[in-house]
């Protein structure tokens, strides 16, 4: 397996030239305070902005995220959405049956989630095709306004959803790290959600492992990109810095995107 894409344990930046779009990136990916492992990862190649969070052990964890990256890497750019949609669904079987492959040192199935972009061509021009598999999200940020693009295939989620929770009260409920779809895991066949919007300059693209967002609520996460003033490297790091000051009981990886012109 070609893991040479994979960022963990990292930060990094990058800016890509995708046809006629000019493309900012940040990514931060860290262990956290807690845990001794990291089992997130991420991947920024040009048009192909993603992250999973890896479970089931140490060893395992790792390789399911790989697995899922390195997979997805293979995604072609440009596309129309029904056309990336079809291809990412393929990719994430074949990243399931290799993830099928990994044993585990706790006896847990190897699994991860996923969640990113890829670059597309819609109907008015480029467009973002974003997807998730699992409660790793990916947030959109215009007009300093900032809107959660997926939705969280959790227990929890779907007790807010049929109205059971607030949620204020799933922030805290102790179902919150209980998810419905994952890749691997001991999961039937994977079943993404797949999301398109314009690829506007100036909008900021951010994808997150539950690490973020189980210590910052979406207000704060607001303000740190609002804070940032465009800059993805210090809205990526200032993100990562503001978990950390929480205990980032979790791993944590951010991913931000952002068109330049």
């Amino acid at each position: 397996m070609d893991d040479s894409v994979i960022l963990r344990d990292e930060a990094q930046t990058g800016q890509d030239v995708v046809g006629d779009l000019t493309i900012d990136w940040a990514v931060v990916c860290h262990v956290g305070r807690v845990r001794e492992a990291n089992e997130d990862a991420a991947l920024a190649q040009p048009g192909r902005y993603l992250v999973a969070d890896g479970m089931g052990g140490h060893d395992s964890g790792e390789l399911a995220s790989e697995a899922a990256l390195v997979a997805l890497n293979e995604v072609p750019v440009g596309e129309t959405f029904d056309v990336t949609r079809t291809a990412v669904a393929g990719l994430l079987v074949k990243a399931q049956e290799k993830i099928g492959e990994f044993g585990s040192d706790t006896g847990r199935r190897a699994g991860t989630t996923a969640t990113g972009i890829v670059l597309a061509q819609g109907e008015d021009g480029p467009a973002w095709v974003a997807f998730n598999i699992g409660d790793s999200r990916t947030y959109l940020f215009s007009q300093s306004a900032l809107t959660q693009v997926s939705v969280d295939h959790s227990q929890v989620q779907e007790l807010v959803t049929a109205g059971y929770l607030t949620p204020e009260q799933a922030r805290v409920d102790s179902r919150r790290n209980v998810i419905t779809r994952a890749l691997g895991a001991g999961m039937a066949e994977p079943l993404a959600d797949y999301f398109a919007f314009s690829a506007v300059p100036g909008d900021i693209v951010l994808m997150c492992s539950d690490g973020l967002d189980g210590e910052l609520e979406d207000a704060e996460i607001s303000s740190i990109i609002t804070a940032a003033d465009g800059d993805v490297e210090l809205a990526a790091a200032s993100l990562v810095e503001a978990a950390l000051e929480q205990g980032a009981h979790d791993n944590v990886t951010v991913v931000a995107v952002t068109v330049t012109q």
